[in-house]
This record gives structure tokens, sequence and C-alpha cells, in this order.
């Protein structure tokens, strides 16, 4: 493996935006023949603009010219807190790495580089939704399950 770790750009959109609907699909067990225009149409306005003005980073990886996976992390401002001063706050998503891939120790170098550029921003509020799949790498960096969270349905 010759793997390369690359900070998104603008001009990575359409690899970001593809991405996004590939993890989206398997996360929720989406067949091909759900559409999902909107939701692809919508999350390319969004790295437009996130990418922009610094409200989302992401990297892209590559084992030589063939992309292996990526991981991002969307910044935004709540009302401070006791615990979070600031009210800046890091939420990490589309942690996804092909199948061929997984079990190497990708993910938690992807994950490790999101918390590094998450921290040099001193941010200290960082959550996450974890699959069954990716609870285990989360936990071995770190992160702990939130009992206090809810959340309204549709």
């Amino acid at each position: 493996m010759n793997l390369t770790y690359k900070r998104a750009a603008i001009e990575d959109i359409d690899i970001l935006t593809k991405t996004r609907i590939e993890v989206l699909r398997a996360a929720n067990k989406l067949s091909d023949d759900i559409d999902m225009s909107e939701v692809e149409r919508q999350s390319c306005n969004y790295y437009e603009k996130a990418l922009c003005d610094g409200t989302h980073i992401a990297y892209l990886i590559f084992d030589a010219n063939c992309f292996v996976g990526t991981g991002g992390v969307s910044f935004f401002q709540v009302m401070p807190t006791y615990h979070n001063p600031s009210g800046k706050r890091a939420y990490i998503m589309n942690m996804y790495i092909r199948p061929a891939y997984r079990r190497r120790g990708i993910a938690y170098k992807t994950l490790d580089r999101l918390v590094c550029d998450i921290k040099c921003k001193g941010i200290t509020s960082i959550s996450l939704e974890a699959t069954a799949m990716g609870r285990p790498l989360y936990e071995k960096y770190g992160f702990v399950k939130m009992n206090d969270e809810m959340e309204l349905p549709e």
C-alpha cells in the first residue's frame, strides 16, 4: 500500500459528494434504486460553502491513484456552557473506508488527523454518531457513549 492522505479542497467536491451518498446508502442500508438526487445536490451545496468558509474539513485517502476512503468534520457554534465556555463544537462525520482496505488502521489514522485539526482550532467539544461497525474504532480512540443526549424523531 502506498497511502496518501489529502486534505480536501474545492476541486474535490465531486468525490466528496459521491462518497457522501455511498456512506449514507451504506449506513442506512439503502438500495441503489432509492432516489438520492436531492441529498446529493444539497451535499454538493454544503461542500461548496463549508470548504470555503472553514466550517468543514475532510481528508481523502488514496492508494496510489485508487480512492480508499474519507473522513470529515463539521464545525459549529452553540451557546457557551460551563463545560464548553467557547460554545465551539466539532462533529466528526462521513468516516468511510472501502471494504478491501478495512482493518488496516486507515480509519484510525484519518480520525487522528481530524482530531488533531480540531484541537489545533482550540475546540474540545467533539462528538459523532457511530454505526455498530465504527463503534470499536471510536472506543479505541477514547470516545465514550453519551447518555444524556436525546433526539426528536421525524
